[in-house]
Order: structure tokens, then C-alpha cells, then sequence
């Protein structure tokens, strides 16, 4: 078996390099194809041997989908040999999976696409004459990875006509993002409040609208009116400086530029719980790098990290738009705070790489088996 990664999100972090050295250090023969806009600075990307990076479309393309996508399927066919891959991994449903669609009926090579935030809240919702093709992929699609059951839910129930809904359905499973070995080799210690009206809250990522930190920043300030002592830790790049110069007028607020994930691991661990409403979600790598250390979590109801535990068990999920939701449910945390600490740490070997990836072998064999009843 050789998998053909194509990856047009390969430069957003570490994420797909853990998934794809993995792969090679279990003997897996893999290639990644990333497609990049001919302006890219690609200096920050950590590449492995495996990847072939190319530029081969303008960034303006992206407002002409078709016109885009094929430049890059013509692109990889000028430079892959495509009939030597015996399956196809697509990385996101539209971008990605056009292009995996294109190489199954020119080659027959089958895929499994992935469904991400984008494909959910910028495709399927606002580019209504994309939604054809991306049920088309689904049902093309051996196997579809979702990084959670909401959305899994919001795709079927909102995008999917009646007719296909079951059949895309028992192709589908719930496999989540994995951290980096590094949050293993440095697991906290089980967490207790030394001062139960002291509330030591953290927040990492983009300081942006869609973090929702103004409305996190409400919700303390609720707490402090409350009597409680609050302290709000804000770790990330500014992204947006109206988000950051209002945030930046509640008292309690620190503020961190991004920091490498050996001072960010200190950060963790001298706090008491972490916040991150977000309106929309993929995953967000942050929680379980935060459960990593024994920190509860609040996280948006019926996005990309909602699902994967009982609701207290490692914490609670929240309406983003509500701060005193998000307020009580910090006092949930703190009354049970002791048990949840350690649920946090028992739990986060479930984003464990070298379990998930165990996981992604069973996809791609019965992916593999499919193709070859037909």
C-alpha cells in the first residue's frame, strides 16, 4: 500500500507532520502533494522527505473554484505518477477532495477525504453552488473522516438530501486530531484549587473575533462581580487589534505573545482552567494539550471538540454567545474541580497519535477491501 497525502493545508502547524512521520516510522510508503499560491512564503515549513511542495495557482484564484482546482489537478498529474498509489487521502472535503475525486475517475485510485471547519462553515454554508459537488465527493469517498459528531450531524442533516444520508452515513467515523508527543513526555500532575474564590483562567490561540475572547472576558467579569478573584491568562498572535484593544480593558486580562511549547507548558500548569469558546471549530489542539496538564475545559457547543466526552467529564461545553452559560459553567468545574483534573489526564491518551493512527490503518485497509469487491 502507498498513500498519496494531498495537502493544501500543510502549513498551518505540526499537525500533519505527526501524522505523516508516524506513518513512515511504522513502514507505510507514503507522498504529500501540497498545493501552495505562487506568493507563499514557505520558510517556516518544517518538510519532510515525503513532501513535494508546489506553486501552482495565484491567491486570487481562490475566488474562481473550478478555475483554481484545476491547475492544481494538472499540476499533480505533471508530477506524480498517479497509477503507482493504492489509495488517495484528501485532507479536506472541497479543496482537497476535488482533487482526489478528479484522480479516482481519470485513475481509479480510491480516497478518504477528511471534513474540517472550512468545508462546514465557509463551503457547505456560504458557497451554495459548491454543495452538489461536495455531496459528490462524500459519496465517492471510501471512507469520511470526521473530527467529531457535531459535525458529522451538521453536514448530514443540513447538506445531504434524505436519499444519500444513510449511505454516507455507514461510511463515516469519528477519528479526532492527535497531539504532540511532547504533551506525553510532560503530563501534568492531578490539579486541586488551593483558594476556592480564586479563579486562574487560560486561554491560547489567535487573538481574533472568532476566539471569542471578549465574550470569555464577560463571563469572568460576571465572576468577579461575583466576589471571586479572576485572572485571565491570553496566550497567541494578534490578529485582530479591535479584539485585542477591548480585551485588553478588563483589569484581569495578561497577555502573552505565542510562546514555544516548553514555556507554554508552564503557562498550563500555573493555571486552573482553560477557555476557548470558539463560534467555529474544527478540533482545536489546544484542549487536549491543556487536559495534558490536568486543566478543565470550556469548549462551544456543537463544534469540532464537543462530542468526544460526557458533558463534566473533562468539562462542559457552552453557547459562545452566552457569558453567564459560560459563567455557571465555570462554577460547575470548580465544585467538582479535583475529579475533573484527573478525568483530563486519564482521557488525553485518546489523542494519542499512535492510537489514532491505528485507526486510520483499519480506514484505509477496509477502504481497500471496498474497492476491491467491486
Amino acid at each position: 500500500m502507498r498513500i498519496l497525502h494531498i495537502n493544501s493545508y500543510y502549513g498551518g502547524g505540526m499537525l500533519y507532520k505527526n501524522i505523516y512521520d508516524r506513518q513512515v516510522k511504522n513502514g507505510i510508503p507514503i507522498d504529500v502533494y501540497v498545493p501552495t499560491p505562487i506568493t507563499t512564503d514557505l520558510s517556516h515549513l518544517q518538510l519532510g522527505d515525503y513532501t513535494t511542495v508546489r506553486k501552482n495557482h495565484h491567491k486570487f484564484d481562490r475566488y474562481l473554484f473550478y478555475v483554481k482546482h484545476q491547475k492544481i489537478y494538472r499540476d499533480l498529474v505533471k508530477n506524480f505518477e498517479i497509477q503507482k498509489y493504492s489509495i488517495a487521502h484528501a485532507h479536506t472535503l472541497f479543496s482537497n477532495g476535488y482533487i482526489a475525486l478528479q484522480t479516482k475517475k481519470n485513475f481509479g485510485i480510491p480516497y478518504v477525504v477528511a471534513v474540517r471547519n472550512t468545508d462546514v462553515n465557509q463551503f457547505f454554508k456560504k458557497r451554495v453552488f459548491l454543495r452538489k459537488l461536495g455531496v459528490e465527493i462524500l459519496k465517492e469517498a471510501e471512507s469520511i473522516v470526521f473530527l467529531s459528531d457535531p459535525y458529522k450531524n451538521i453536514v448530514l442533516e443540513k447538506y445531504i438530501p434524505q436519499k444519500d444520508r444513510e449511505t454516507i452515513m455507514k461510511k463515516s467515523i469519528i477519528i479526532p486530531n492527535g497531539i504532540d508527543e511532547f504533551w506525553f513526555n510532560n503530563l501534568g500532575k492531578p490539579k486541586s484549587l488551593s483558594q476556592p474564590l480564586c479563579i486562574n483562567a487560560v486561554f491560547v490561540g489567535a487573538v481574533n473575533n472568532n476566539k471569542n475572547l471578549l465574550t470569555s472576558a464577560k463571563a469572568l467579569e460576571t465572576l468577579q462581580g461575583k466576589g471571586f478573584n479572576v485572572n485571565f491568562t491570553v496566550v497567541g498572535k494578534i490578529s485582530n487589534e479591535q479584539v485585542f484593544e477591548e480585551l485588553m480593558k478588563f483589569s484581569f486580562v495578561n497577555y502573552l505573545k505565542p510562546l514555544p511549547k516548553e514555556r507554554l507548558i508552564e503557562i498550563y500548569r500555573s493555571n486552573d482552567i482553560f477557555i476557548m469558546p470558539s463560534l467555529t471549530e474544527t478540533f482545536g489542539l489546544v484542549y487536549p494539550e491543556a487536559m495534558s496538564q490536568g486543566l478543565p475545559l470550556i469548549y462551544s457547543k456543537g463544534q469540532g471538540f464537543d462530542g468526544q466526552f460526557p458533558e463534566g467529564k473533562v468539562g462542559y461545553h457552552v453557547d459562545a454567545h452566552d457569558p453567564t452559560m459560560i459563567a455557571d459553567r465555570i462554577i460547575d468545574i470548580m465544585k467538582n474541580y479535583e475529579n475533573i483534573s484527573k478525568n483530563c489526564l486519564y482521557l488525553v491518551d485518546n489523542f494519542n497519535w499512535d492510537k489514532l493512527l491505528t485507526q486510520y490503518d483499519d480506514v484505509y485497509a477496509k477502504a481497500l477491501e471496498n474497492e476491491s469487491k467491486r
